[in-house]
This record gives C-alpha cells, structure tokens and sequence, in this order.
C-alpha cells in the first residue's frame, strides 16, 4: 500500500488534489422476523440534516450523484456507509502500520555439548568418549590412546608398561648342590695353615677364600651343645655342653636340636675367622650330596679341628645326627657368606631366608 501511495505522490506532483475515499462496507442481509424488531431488508429513511439544503459544488454534486446511482444498484442491500476524507499523514500512517514486518527469527539455542563421562578408576584409564567429548585424566597422566611424541623417522616412542613384570624362573628357583659346587671348585686358600677334622687324622684341610664367601671341604661331626633337649643332653652325649659361643636374642644358649648351625674353629695361628667376616650369627650354605641346607655360624670348636654342625643341621642334609654314632666322614662343603647375618639368630626361617638370596648373588 505504501508503494502505491508514493506512485501518487510521483504522478502528481503539484497537481495533486485529495479526493474523498469511499469505504463501501457490505453487511451480511439478515431477515426479520415477525416481533424481532425493525427490518433491516429496508432501506433507512433519509436523514434531514442542514447539509442537505446546502447548495452542492461540482465535486460533491459528482459524489451525491454516485452514492445515488450505488444505492440503486444495491436493490435491498445494506445501507452505504460514507467515509469523510482522511489527511494524508494519517494515510501514510495506517498505511505503515498495516504493511507485513518481518519478526525477528531467534536462531534456536545450541544443544549442550554431552556431559564428559567419568574416568575408569580400574586398571588407570580414561572411559571411552563420544565425539566432541573430553575425557578428564588424572594431572600428569597422558591422554587416552596417546602413542607418544613422533619420531623424525615416524616411529614413535616406547609407553611404559606398568604391568607387573614376571620375576624370571631363575630367581625364584631353589639354588642347586650342583651350582654351589662349581663356583667353589677351585680354592685360593685364606689360612695361614690347615686343619684336621679329627684329633688323629692329617691337617690336609685349608679355608679358601672367594669373592663374598669363604668355604671349606671336610667331613661333619654332630654338635649336641647348648640348651638341653630329648636327643642333646649330657645322657646321649657324653661331652655335653649346655653352653653355645653365639646366644640367643633373650641371652639364652642355642639350642642344638631346633637350629641348624655350624661350628667354627676358634682363633688361632692357623685362621682367624673374624677377619674374614664369617663372625657369630652369619649365613652359611651346608652342601652334602644333592641337598643345600642354610645355617648359621652359631658355636667354635677346637683350634685345630674343622668339619663339625649341630644336631638339626645333620638331620635337614640326610646325616646320621646321634652325636655318639652320627655325623658323615668326608664331602660335605661349607659355605659362610661374608659379612651377613640372619636376624634373629634363633630363627631357621630368618637363615633361609637371607641365605637364598646370598646363595643367589654368589652365583651371579
């Protein structure tokens, strides 16, 4: 509408005369009934006003004549309805107001991006996300599915692999008679002298020394001494001792029946035992045949002698222990490892324990 106002306004600059507009509004016929009122199928009387016996000029005589010439067309029709001219301003005013605007469209929200899906606390990693999604990771750890900074040639470096790590056979395997044997084949002796292992045999026996053990080759002789029992007592050995040269943690002597320990000789001319470290209460290896046994250095015996375990220590390699009848003549090898010590002495648990390991770095 406002466009065919302005191709007016342009057609007739300057000439342009306002002309009366004429609304011509139907009224849907509605028949009377009888007693319903006045009919409106007739047509309302004409109104006296004092405009009607004024003279007419040409314009108005012209629309006179046209509202006439309409009402006679309208045969029964509604009555007219004249509109007085409108100023132009309000024209364009409703003409304004009744063109189509355009509402602003609002763009629809943006969806929320998904929720991050929580982390796995099981084996360390990070649950699987949807795309778009970010996966929160523990501070310092490396994202999901990261393979690694790239190298110059596209390789890429190797991740860390933090499941446990199968201990090799090796190290957890008993150590064997045979293995000893043969890291103490060869004997660079570290005595001054040798030794008997008994009062009328030949001093034929040096002490070798290697690196983290000393060792010597002898035959065993059955220790009964220390605290009395039902096989050591002065009744089964007739040179019974109810001392021990090494004490128990709560001062008590050893005792001969329950641990196995081995008899050093006492510091003379020949060897000292303590300047090479296999003092009281050390860890020592007894090879006889196919077994090992551990023990611990727990009593000294005679200068000159050599070749000499306690009662337990004979039964645990397969050895006759009765002190009186017992012991093994010769090819028993005894090993003591510099410098240990097993805690608490009294303990055979404590000496195997700490002479696997021993025994272990020994053969590396």
């Amino acid at each position: 509408m406002l466009k065919v106002l302005m191709a007016e306004l342009s057609a007739g600059a300057g000439e342009f005369t306002p002309k009366a507009r004429i609304a011509v509004v139907a009224v849907p016929r509605r028949r009377g009934r009888p007693g319903a009122g006045p009919n409106l199928d007739r047509p309302p009387p004409p109104v006296d006003t004092p405009d009607a016996h004024r003279p007419a000029s040409g314009l108005q005589d012209q629309e006179e004549r046209q509202i006439g010439l309409n009402n006679r067309q309208l045969r029964g029709g509604s009555p007219i309805v004249r509109v007085p001219p409108l100023p132009l301003s309000l024209v364009l005013a409703s003409a304004a107001l009744l063109a189509p605007t355009n509402s602003p469209v609002t763009a629809p929200e943006p969806a929320p991006p998904p929720s991050p899906r929580p982390a796995t606390a099981d084996a360390g990693t990070a649950a699987p996300a949807d795309a778009g999604t970010t996966v929160p990771v523990a501070e310092g750890a490396a994202p999901p599915d990261d393979p690694g900074p790239a190298l110059p040639d596209g390789e890429r470096t190797a991740v860390p692999d933090d499941r446990p790590t199968a201990v090799p056979a090796a190290e957890t395997a008993p150590v064997s008679a045979d293995a000893l044997l043969a890291r103490v084949r060869d004997c660079l002796p570290v005595s001054r002298g040798r030794y008997r292992s008994d009062a009328w045999a030949p001093a034929d026996i040096p002490v070798c020394g290697t690196r983290g053990a000393v060792f010597w080759k002898a035959d065993m002789d059955i220790d009964c001494d220390g605290r009395a029992g039902r096989h050591c007592n002065a009744r089964s050995d007739p040179s019974f001792s109810p001392q021990t040269s090494v004490r128990q943690s709560d001062g008590r002597a050893l005792s001969a029946e329950t641990l196995p320990f081995v008899v050093v000789p006492m510091p003379s001319r020949i060897w000292d035992h303590r300047e090479h470290g296999a003092r009281a209460g050390a860890v020592a290896a007894v090879v006889h045949r196919d077994r090992v046994r551990y023990a611990v250095v727990g009593d000294r015996g005679p200068r000159d002698l050599i070749g000499e375990a306690s009662y337990a220590m004979a039964e645990a390699l397969g050895i006759d222990p009765d002190p009186r009848t017992g012991g093994a003549a010769s090819g028993v090898t005894y090993i003591v490892f510099k410098d240990s010590r097993a805690t608490p002495v009294e303990s055979p648990a404590a000496a195997v324990r700490e002479g696997e390991r021993l025994a272990r770095e020994f053969l590396r």
